[in-house]
């Protein structure tokens, strides 16, 4: 006999096993059944967010629970206190030392700091060829074991292990360990340029409010080009026009994966980081109203149990 909770959450419509779907049925009171999906930012989204489908050869309903941008999605995850926890450690120059002495990390005066969670990409060792031949001092934090096709190109092999850096020109690389999801968020929340990829990365950049980069997951048929541009859409009103089309231009050059034009496109995306920043802010504060994923996602089932 399956013990049957009140609630079940079937993530990206992976399936649930057949006999767990027939105890559903036959249960006196079936568990709310919910698929959440994945994060987009598409129009269609909020026209499908919490829309029932009927279970074709049992009485049951799954409900599609979309996470998204709009307050007619489901929101974005949020924890509790996180967005005051953000402000403290910004305004705080205490916090930032923390941070780079709790990693082992020694910022460059006047630099730029950055942190590269990314895929392997074509695109990688001309960019980090332009930072090293740039004006400024760059450092570039990778957590151990991402990219490392691209950044084995660069350093031909000699990719520094967790704790080591490597410096050419301008630009120091640095491997920082994997680390646990708060002090993640502490190092997002330092960096003057956050790479980030998937989801979860993705999200956590937001909430950071600091200028970041998406490398989103490559699929077939370019399916992902179109969640990416959608996101640049709604991201970019209010934005300065120059600012967003440098963004526009260096975000799809560096997921396009053409070997030197995120490089090219540097520059521009560079002296465009001051309104990016302030415009993060706002972005980040306008998200920040809105109801957080697992909240919405609580009152949805309450409502229906």
């Amino acid at each position: 006999m399956i013990d049957l909770p009140d609630v079940v959450v079937e993530a990206f419509g992976c399936g649930l096993p057949d006999e767990y779907v027939e105890a559903m049925a036959a249960s006196t009171r079936a568990p709310v059944w919910i698929n959440l999906e994945y994060l987009s930012a598409e129009p269609w989204v909020e026209s499908a967010h919490g829309l029932p489908s009927p279970q074709p050869r049992l009485p049951l309903t799954r409900y599609f629970y979309f996470p998204g941008f709009t307050n007619r999605t489901g929101g974005l995850l949020r924890e509790a206190g996180l967005i005051e926890a953000r402000q403290r450690a910004q305004a705080d120059p205490a916090a930032r030392d923390a941070v780079w002495r709790s990693l082992g990390v020694a910022v460059p005066r006047d630099g730029l700091v950055v942190s590269l969670f990314c895929y392997a990409n074509a695109t990688l060792p001309p960019l980090l060829d332009a930072w090293a031949e740039g004006d400024e001092p760059v450092l570039c934090l990778v957590p151990e074991g991402a990219a490392t096709p691209s950044l084995d190109r660069w350093t031909g092999g000699n990719v520094p292990h967790a704790g080591q850096s490597i410096s050419r020109g301008r630009l120091t690389l640095m491997t920082l360990p994997f680390i646990a999801q708060d002090d993640y968020d502490r190092l997002l929340w330092q960096c003057d340029l956050n790479f980030v990829r998937g989801e979860d990365s993705f999200v956590r950049a937001q909430w950071a409010v600091r200028p970041f980069v998406w490398h989103i997951y490559p699929q077939t048929d370019d399916a992902h080009r179109v969640k990416l541009e959608e996101f640049l859409r709604r991201f970019e009103v209010g934005l300065d026009p120059a600012a967003a089309e440098a963004a526009n231009r260096f975000w799809l050059a560096f997921n396009d994966r053409r070997p030197d034009e995120a490089a090219l496109a540097w520059p521009a995306f560079r002296a465009a980081l001051r309104s990016l920043s302030d415009h993060g802010a706002r972005w980040g504060d306008r998200l920040a109203r809105q109801r957080d994923l697992a909240s919405g996602l609580v009152e949805f089932c309450e409502s229906r149990l």
